[in-house]
């Protein structure tokens, strides 16, 4: 299946889920004065993109704590109410508004981001091919986090955040 095969308007619903295997969910942030940059991931995942004859649907959810920048007392910090609150707010999610065909293999996505209790507007190009019977979608966006309550104590991570994702999908 071509990605033109996989954008062109389906007759019936096509629902592909996340498989943790092939996908990673990744982020940077600068610190202090831009001085480094911290790396993390978070491990524990779902979603799922779906294309019917009504558009297409996508939807993510991130388990909070399975944040991971290499530095425990760091991601003990990020998991407490100065950023993901995660006690309170155990998920990160994404949930598509609207996601349109833009050119041969990139979608136009616009969404809702929801974490540590707030909820953000968002939107992003997406690259998305065929992968055998699978399919693969990449995109990368940025996000201020003080408009998600993210301050941290003397302003210590610089905005914006970048996310990255890289999903593999099975039907």
């Amino acid at each position: 299946m071509s990605a033109t095969q996989v954008l062109q308007r389906p007759t019936e619903s096509w629902r592909w889920t996340v498989n943790s295997k092939g996908t990673s969910v990744d982020f940077t942030v600068k610190t202090f004065w831009g001085l480094s940059i911290v790396r993390g991931r978070f491990h524990r995942f779902d979603g799922s993109y779906e294309d019917g004859p009504d558009g297409a649907t996508i939807e993510m959810t991130i388990e909070a704590d399975s944040l991971d920048t290499g530095h425990g007392k760091r991601d003990a910090h990020l998991r407490s109410s100065d950023f993901f609150g995660v006690a309170e707010h155990p998920h990160v999610r994404f949930t598509s508004t609207r996601v349109h065909d833009v050119a041969d293999g990139i979608l136009h996505v616009v969404g809702k981001l929801e974490a540590g209790g707030n909820v953000v507007d968002i939107e992003f190009p997406a690259a998305v091919q065929a992968a055998g019977q699978d399919l693969e979608i990449e995109a990368t966006t940025t996000v201020d986090q003080r408009r998600l309550g993210m301050r941290g104590k003397l302003g210590m991570i610089r905005p914006p955040a970048t996310l990255h994702v890289k999903a593999r999908l099975s039907r």
